[in-house]
């Protein structure tokens, strides 16, 4: 330090040692020439009045209680300090001491009696695991467990039926029929959980794998049918063949589900083609009205040729017991319906006028007639 002039001021010259190093004197009072400069910041400030320790206006070494003080806002001097934040305290029994192992105690019981007892509904099942691997599956009712994280319980609804709409929205899903035509369908799957194990653990991700069976199954059942029969009687039979194919795949993946049923809810033709097959299944109605109604005139002309043979029959069973009479008769008859709707006759037979005027002879009969009502 020789030639250096010390930060915290010196009175003695270039010589002097500084304040602290190599003496333990004081340093020199206020107002003392050579004293002006800058002041160790660790120290109290410069007052005449006696400090706690009795000495008037003299520097002493930093004190680490000083420090602690000074950081709580109880430190002393002219700098005025502010108070720093505290710490809350927790409230105590009245014997004094703290309430904080009480505290940790009801914690811990929370924590046991929330991660050890399971109360399970009647409709649900729980999956026990131990550090993540399958250990037990649990039935309805309260069981006990391991404490968190050594044991976990899930639980699954395994007995309410879930159901999968197919496609999902107002979406368009086609499909190719036997006859190479296109139709869209909208189907329900409903199905629930039938082992809880493998549902869990089997598949990663069981709704989807559900979802892509029934659309392949779908597919398939509808490849063997035509267009009319999706449409029309044939779909009760598709809904069977669909469940079963379902219910095989899924056995032979373990996903522990159940398909409860599959629900065919609307089966149109595409969008981009609906006008022409309305006008289509219009001529196809049109067609079998016209079937129809051909079908009911020929059963009431086989219904009429039947009555006509059924009366020949009885004319028969006649003619046999008298031929020549039943013969005139049927003669007779026969001219008789044929003359009445005719105006004029041909007759060739002798001694017989050949053109008999027929209508000349109504308008005569005619005539008299209307003069008798006339009177």
């Amino acid at each position: 330090m020789t030639g250096k002039k010390s930060p915290w001021g010196s009175g003695g010259g270039n010589d002097a040692p500084p304040f602290g190093e190599g003496t333990g004197d004081a340093p020199p009072p206020a107002g003392t020439p050579g004293t002006e400069g800058p002041r160790n910041p660790w120290l109290p400030p410069q007052s005449g009045t006696p400090s706690k320790d009795g000495n008037a206006g003299q520097r002493r070494g930093p004190n680490i209680e000083d420090l602690f003080k000074n950081r709580k806002g109880g430190g002393g001097g002219s700098g005025g300090g502010g108070r720093g934040p505290t710490m809350p305290r927790l409230p105590q029994r009245p014997d004094g001491k703290s309430w904080l192992p009480f505290g940790i105690a009801a914690v811990a019981v929370l924590w046991l009696g929330t991660s050890m007892v399971h109360l399970i509904s009647p409709q649900e099942k729980g999956v026990v695991t131990t550090f993540g691997a399958y250990s037990r599956t649990l039935d309805s009712g309260t069981a006990l467990t391991l404490p968190w994280p050594i044991q976990s319980v899930t639980l699954e609804d395994v007995t309410s039926v879930r159901s999968e709409s197919i496609p999902e929205g107002d979406g368009e899903k086609l499909m190719l029929t036997g006859d190479q035509n296109l139709v869209d369908l909208t189907y329900l799957v409903r199905w629930n959980i039938k082992d809880l194990k493998q549902f869990m653990f089997q598949l990663a991700e069981p709704q989807q794998t559900v979802r892509e069976v029934a659309e392949a199954a779908m597919r398939q059942s509808i490849a063997e049918v035509t267009l009319n029969d999706a449409m029309g009687s044939g779909r009760q039979q598709i809904e069977q063949n669909v469940r079963d194919r379902m219910q095989r795949v899924l056995d032979a993946y373990g996903a522990g589900v159940m398909i409860q049923g599959v629900d065919i809810k609307k089966t149109d033709p595409p969008t981009k083609v609906v006008d022409a097959f309305k006008e289509v299944l219009a001529a196809q109605q049109d067609a079998q009205s016209e079937i129809n109604r051909a079908q009911a005139w020929a059963q009431q002309l086989t219904a009429r040729a039947g009555g006509e043979a059924t009366a020949f029959d009885k004319v028969y069973e006649q003619y046999k017991l008298a031929p020549e009479v039943t013969r005139r008769r049927m003669y007779y008859e026969t001219m008789e319906r044929v003359l009445s709707q005719t105006d004029k006759v041909v007759v060739e037979a002798p001694n017989v006028q050949s053109y008999l005027p027929l209508p000349e002879m109504k308008r005569t009969q005619a005539a008299p007639q209307s003069s008798e009502g006339g009177q």
